[in-house]
């Protein structure tokens, strides 16, 4: 309080005004509680300790540009305004979000480029004070759409940017693992990335959105070489992942074109349905529901071997604003319009194949006795097929906030929506298709001398090729019901 022992036998205090003779001081004992906050925590951290975080790597173009349009999402769906402030304080967790001593929500967020251009885009434009500066990590040259210089050349780049991750993992009370976004396609995200993950494969059940070279449309000539390069990394255990979620730019792009009416689809309308998808998937996280699905649970029921870790998305209902208001649909309209093949991200057929599982993330105005219904009947439809070793098929998981949109987005809002993430042996077709091309360029040895020249040997173009093949066969066990023809030696 500031007194201090005067001159003339009395006490004052700082200003010097006299305030008490000594002989007429009386000391009462006192209880003195202390309310410390250790620095660098969050002091509203006690109340969220249930809360499961997620972090989010956006690396390369293709996954900055997709991260644009999810964070957008995200601060629609919980009320962030762009420059991080909430519009109330009452919004219930926000496992994407850190808060700081201000009241602002950060995004636990990573950019990741070598060149600096796209994601200068994201310094300069509206959610600029959204981000904080430390994640945003550039270099001054690009991978050139090179796997072996994005893996090899950039190796002194590595530590300062698993150092930026890690700060952003010791942030996070319960972390349960990383979202990650990238294209196999180009150099950065397919070598740089796999340069980085080898350090976190280990933390927590981490889930990709992986964009893959689509069938008739490529920008990349050499997409074949990155992308079974850095499958082959995936499937060594040194990627970072428990499970990939395959898209393509050609299907969403018809999606769009078809479904939405969008008569020439930008990368902005492709983005904002691939971040529908990531938001269905997280919603569990995020809001209450009847049956809510982490993604840990997500991924012990739809990946059944380790190798066996690609799955196919497909979203439902696909509508734009002029024909919802005509139209009225029932779970079971949804679930069945899931199982279409124009409602799928990537391009795979699903009546021409198995599933293995299925995991299926209702949102909305939905409750469970509807679900078991629409599963009842999906069991039961002709043109859809599952495996006969795994009997039940189904994930299933209800949450009761809505879909959202963004202002500019042709889709609509609908009072009920799901995202199906499907195991299915069509995945080995995808592959195959991949294969065909890598092999007609390998053949011929082209294009191979610019990754030599980063340091890559040439045994490892046969080495990946001969683990694609592997990966094939092994879509083409795990679907046949013949049991004589599965190696139960085999280690997945």
């Amino acid at each position: 309080c500031g007194l201090r022992w005067g001159g003339g036998g009395r006490w004052v205090c700082g200003g010097g005004n006299r305030l008490f003779h000594p002989q007429k001081i009386e000391f009462y004992p006192i209880s003195v509680v202390c309310f410390l906050t250790l620095q660098g925590e969050d002091p509203h951290a006690h109340t969220r300790d249930d809360m499961k975080e997620m972090i989010a790597l956006h690396v390369g173009q293709a996954g900055c540009q997709i991260g644009n349009a999810c964070w957008e999402l995200f601060c629609l769906e919980h009320g962030v305004q762009p420059d991080g402030n909430p519009l109330s304080e009452d919004c219930g967790p926000r496992p994407l979000f850190s808060e700081s001593w201000h009241g602002k929500q950060v995004p636990r967020a990573m950019y990741i480029d070598l060149e600096p251009s796209v994601v200068d885009e994201v310094r300069r434009g509206a959610y600029r004070e959204l981000f904080h500066p430390d994640c945003m990590f550039t270099w001054k040259e690009d991978a050139a759409n090179n796997f072996a210089r994005g893996y090899h050349a950039f190796r002194y780049l590595k530590y300062d940017c698993e150092d930026r991750i890690r700060k952003l993992m010791e942030n996070c009370n319960n972390l349960q693992g990383f979202l990650i976004f990238s294209s196999v396609s180009g150099g950065t995200g397919s070598g740089f990335l796999s340069l980085i993950a080898q350090r976190y494969n280990n933390y927590g059940s981490n889930l990709a959105f992986t964009l893959y070279p689509s069938p008739q449309v490529s920008t990349e000539i050499v997409s074949p070489y990155n992308s079974v390069l850095a499958t082959n990394h995936f499937l060594d255990g040194h990627a970072m992942r428990n499970a990939t979620v395959m898209l393509d730019n050609e299907a969403i792009h018809n999606i769009a074109r078809r479904r939405l009416g969008i008569e020439k689809p930008t990368y902005a309308n492709i983005n904002r349905l691939i971040a529908q998808v990531v938001s269905s998937v997280t919603a569990s996280l995020r809001f209450d529901g009847a049956l809510n699905v982490d993604i840990e649970e997500m991924l012990v029921n739809i990946v059944p071997y380790g190798r066996i870790q690609f799955v196919l998305p497909s979203f439902a209902p696909l509508r734009n604003v002029e024909r919802a208001y005509h139209e009225r649909q029932t779970v079971t309209d949804i679930t069945l319009s899931a199982f279409e093949y124009s409602s799928f991200l990537v391009d795979a057929h699903p009546e021409y194949g198995r599933f293995m599982a299925c995991l299926l993330m209702y949102r909305g105005d939905v409750v469970p006795k509807d679900v078991n219904e629409a599963v009842r009947q999906i069991k039961c439809h002709r043109k859809i097929h599952f495996v006969d070793w795994c009997p039940t098929g189904f994930k299933c998981g209800v949450n009761y906030q809505p879909q959202t949109t963004v202002p500019e987005c042709d889709l609509a809002d609908m009072e009920r929506s799901v995202c199906m993430l499907a195991n299915h042996s069509e995945v080995g077709s995808i592959f195959e298709r991949i294969n065909k091309k890598y092999d007609l360029l390998f053949t011929r040895r082209a294009f191979t001398h610019w990754f030599i020249d980063e340091g890559m040997e040439p045994d490892e173009f046969s080495e990946a090729r001969e683990n694609m093949a592997a990966l094939q066969r092994d879509y083409e066990e795990v679907s046949c019901n013949d049991d004589s023809l599965y190696d139960s030696s085999y280690d997945y």
